[in-house]
């Protein structure tokens, strides 16, 4: 079983005048090969909830999570055989006929991101978990486009599920929530501090439409 894990950092506005969105925007991917690694996985986030966060705290957020919890959670999963593929979008150079056509901008860089992850490899089973923030047609639209680009890399006979989750429904959405907000704020804020400790993670990190 390959499991990937997808989740986003920043924000799809564009209006750079009148309010203050993100400048860049980041999806990534995580991918874990094997049940018990998984498992590992799953259970690495548990723990730190339980040691580390208050009661109240349902799930582990990379944006509200000191260093102190990220490092702790990053010691438990550091021997977990996991991989990290991003891609962050520079906002400011995305047309402005596009700016308006955010769902087609969100599939383009998932797709982007899956463009680099060796499907090849994936013998028995394919499961997708993704951040549940779409819509119900737009969900149907992602799950075609995705479900279409990645059937055309692997064999026929093996299965393909794509599931759409919140985010404290899934142990997996919050670890791959931690990482992917430490890639974004490496570009949004040149903050290096998180980033620096699970970069051997990393197996793609790339901007698309970087200044030129």
């Amino acid at each position: 079983m390959l499991y990937l894990y997808i989740d986003e950092s920043g924000d799809l506005g564009f209006d750079f005048f009148a309010k203050n969105p993100s400048n860049y925007f980041t999806i990534t991917v995580l991918t874990v090969q094997g049940v018990e690694n998984n498992r590992r996985l799953i259970n690495a986030v548990k723990k730190t909830l339980k040691r580390k966060l208050p009661k109240r705290q349902v799930e582990m957020k990379g944006a509200k999570d000191s260093i102190r919890v990220k490092e702790y959670f990053y010691k438990q999963v550091s021997d977990i055989p996991f991989d990290i593929y991003s891609v962050t979008l520079n906002k400011r150079r995305v047309y402005d006929s596009l700016t308006k056509q955010k769902d087609r901008v969100y599939n383009f860089i998932t797709r982007t991101v899956l463009d680099e992850i060796p499907f090849e490899n994936a013998l028995l089973r394919i499961q997708v978990i993704i951040d549940k923030s779409k819509s119900k047609k737009e969900i149907v639209e992602f799950n075609d486009y995705i479900i279409r680009h990645i059937k055309g890399r692997i064999d026929p006979i093996v299965p393909l599920e794509i599931y759409h989750y919140t985010s404290h429904e899934n142990f997996g959405l919050q670890a791959v929530d931690a990482f992917s907000w430490g890639i974004f704020r490496k570009y949004e804020k040149h903050d290096y501090e998180w980033f620096n400790i699970f970069k051997r993670k990393i197996r793609y990190d790339t901007i698309y439409l970087p200044e030129k």
